[in-house]
C-alpha cells in the first residue's frame, strides 16, 4: 500500500505542476499558486521521507505532516477555484484526488496509532 500511495502522491504532484503551468497567472495568482505548489509537492515528499524513518514514531510523524499538507492543498485549490473562478473539470478532479489522498493518509495514521 505504501508504494501505491507514494506513486499516487507523485502523480498528484505532477498533475498539479502540469495544471499550473498551463495557465496564465496575474501577480495575486502567482502568490496563491506558489503556496499551492509548496503544499501539494510536500505531500509526496513527506511520504517519501517516511520510508527512511528510523522509528515508527518518526514514520507516523511524516505521515501526519503529509496529511497536513494534503489538507492545506485542498484549501489552496478551493481558493484558486473560487477566487479566480477557475472551475475547470481538471481542477475539480485534482481537488477530489487531494481529498482522497487526505483520507488514505488519515486512515494510515489511525492504523499506526493503533499499532496495526
Amino acid at each position: 500500500m505504501n508504494f501505491h500511495l507514494n506513486q499516487r502522491s507523485y502523480l498528484f504532484s505532477l498533475r498539479i505542476i502540469k495544471f499550473l503551468r498551463s495557465k496564465k497567472w496575474d501577480y495575486l495568482g502567482i502568490v496563491l499558486v506558489k503556496q499551492l505548489m509548496r503544499s501539494a509537492v510536500s505531500v509526496g515528499a513527506n511520504l517519501t521521507e517516511a520510508k527512511n524513518s528510523s522509528t515508527r514514531l518518526e514514520f507516523k510523524r511524516y505521515y501526519e505532516i503529509a496529511l497536513k499538507s494534503a489538507n492545506e492543498t485542498k484549501y489552496w485549490i478551493s481558493l484558486v477555484m473560487d477566487g479566480f473562478e477557475e472551475k475547470s473539470d481538471e481542477l475539480k478532479d485534482i481537488l477530489r484526488e487531494a481529498d482522497e489522498l487526505s483520507r488514505i493518509i488519515a486512515a494510515c495514521i489511525i492504523k499506526l496509532k493503533k499499532g496495526i
